[in-house]
C-alpha cells in the first residue's frame, strides 16, 4: 500500500483508494479512522435529527454476517445479502428470518434485485459470479467471462428483459438475459452504480472520477458529466419519483439530481462527513437514503426539504435501504449485524 498519503492528507479521497485495495471488513475499519481526521476539512452545521420510534430492528442469526443490501421480492418479503456470512437472508414483514447459504466459499454476495422472472438476481463480489435464487430457495450461479473482474451492482436494464451490472475491476458493464446469456461491454470509465434512465439509457456513477456517465443499452458511453464538487464520490444511482437521475456523493455529503440533459444539482447533508450511501424512493414519493457514518436515515423531498432520523443502535452503519411490501422503509445495518425498518411518520 505504497501510494497511501501523509498523515496530514489522509482524507476521505484517501479512503477511496483504500476502499479499492482492501477487503470489505478493512474498509469499515479504516473509515472511521480517515474520516475522523477528515473532519477538520469540512465544516458544517449538524441539523437535529428526530426521535428514533419509529425503527424496528431485527437481529440476524449468523454473527459478523455484514448485512449489506436488501430488496421487496415477489413473495411480499424483503430479501438481503450477506457479504462475510456468504448467504442470501429472507425477512417477512414480521421479521421472521431464513438464511440460504451459498454453495462456494468467498462468494460475498453484494447486490440483490428482483429481476423480470420472478426470481431474485445477486451479483457475487469475491465469487466472480452472478447468482439467482427463487423465492423457494433454488441457487444458480453463472460464472463471468472475465476473471476477477468484481461484479457490483445489479438491476433490470431498459425494456424490463435483461439484468445489467457492473464489474469494477474489469473496467466493464455486463448483461445477463434470465437464460443466463452472458455479454460483457467494455467502457472507457471505472464504473460502480448504475440504473435504468427514463430517457432509455443506462446511467452509471463513477466514483474514482467524479462522474456520471450514459450508456446506449448497445454498450456505446455518450455523455460523461462531472460532479460540481471535486471529489465527491459519486455511489448509488437511481431514478426519481420525477423521472430524472437522483445519486448520492458519499464523500461530498450531498444528494445530487442530474436530469437526462446532464444538469446537476445538489443539496447538502446537515450532518457533516456523514457518508451518504445508498438512496431509493419511498412510498411517499420522497427520496430517502442512508449515512454510514452519520448513523441517520436522511428524507429529502423534491422540493429540497431534507429532515434526519437517528438509527437507534450507534455506529451501525446503515448500509442500502429498500421500500418494503408493508409500506414502510427496510434498510441493512452492516456493522451491527442487523435489519432496520422505518415507518413513515
Amino acid at each position: 500500500m505504497a501510494d497511501i498519503m501523509p498523515l496530514k492528507l489522509l482524507t476521505r479521497k484517501s479512503y477511496d483508494r483504500l476502499y479499492y485495495l482492501g477487503d470489505m471488513k478493512h474498509q469499515v475499519n479504516c473509515r472511521v479512522r480517515i474520516v475522523g481526521l477528515g473532519l477538520l476539512a469540512w465544516q458544517f452545521s449538524a441539523a437535529p435529527t428526530l426521535p428514533a420510534q419509529t425503527f424496528t430492528e431485527y437481529n440476524i442469526p449468523t454473527a459478523n454476517s455484514l448485512p449489506f443490501s436488501i430488496t421487496t421480492g415477489p413473495d411480499g418479503a424483503l430479501w438481503f445479502t450477506e457479504w462475510a456470512g456468504n448467504k442470501i437472508g429472507h425477512i417477512t414483514t414480521g421479521g421472521s428470518i431464513i438464511e440460504y447459504p451459498l454453495p462456494h466459499a468467498q462468494s460475498q454476495p453484494i447486490w440483490i434485485k428482483p429481476g423480470p422472472d420472478g426470481a431474485l438476481w445477486f451479483t457475487e463480489q469475491g465469487g466472480n459470479r452472478i447468482g439467482r435464487i427463487t423465492t423457494s430457495g433454488s441457487l444458480t450461479e453463472y460464472p463471468l467471462p472475465t476473471p476477477n473482474s468484481e461484479p457490483w451492482n445489479i438491476g433490470v436494464g431498459p425494456g424490463g428483459e435483461a439484468l445489467w451490472f457492473t464489474e469494477k475491476a474489469s473496467l466493464q458493464i455486463g448483461r445477463i438475459t434470465t437464460a443466463g446469456v452472458l455479454t460483457e461491454f467494455p467502457v472507457p470509465l471505472a464504473p460502480w452504480d448504475l440504473t435504468a434512465g427514463s430517457d432509455g439509457a443506462i446511467w452509471i456513477t463513477e466514483r474514482s472520477y467524479n462522474q456520471i456517465a450514459r450508456m446506449t443499452s448497445s454498450g456505446h458511453v455518450t455523455n460523461q458529466y462531472v460532479s460540481p464538487t471535486p471529489d465527491s464520490g459519486p455511489d448509488v444511482i437511481i431514478t426519481g419519483p420525477d423521472k430524472e437521475l437522483w445519486f448520492t456523493e458519499e464523500f461530498g455529503d450531498k444528494i445530487a439530481r442530474i436530469t437526462t440533459a446532464g444538469v446537476i444539482t445538489e443539496y447538502p447533508v446537515p450532518t457533516p462527513a456523514s457518508d451518504p450511501g445508498c438512496i431509493t424512493v419511498g412510498p411517499d414519493g420522497a427520496l430517502w437514503f442512508t449515512e454510514h457514518i452519520g448513523g441517520n436515515i436522511g428524507r429529502l423531498t423534491l422540493s429540497g426539504v431534507m429532515t434526519e432520523y437517528a438509527v437507534p443502535t450507534p455506529e451501525s452503519d446503515p448500509m442500502v435501504i429498500e421500500p418494503g411490501p408493508d409500506g414502510a422503509l427496510w434498510f441493512t445495518e452492516f456493522q451491527s449485524n442487523k435489519i432496520g425498518r422505518i415507518t413513515i411518520p
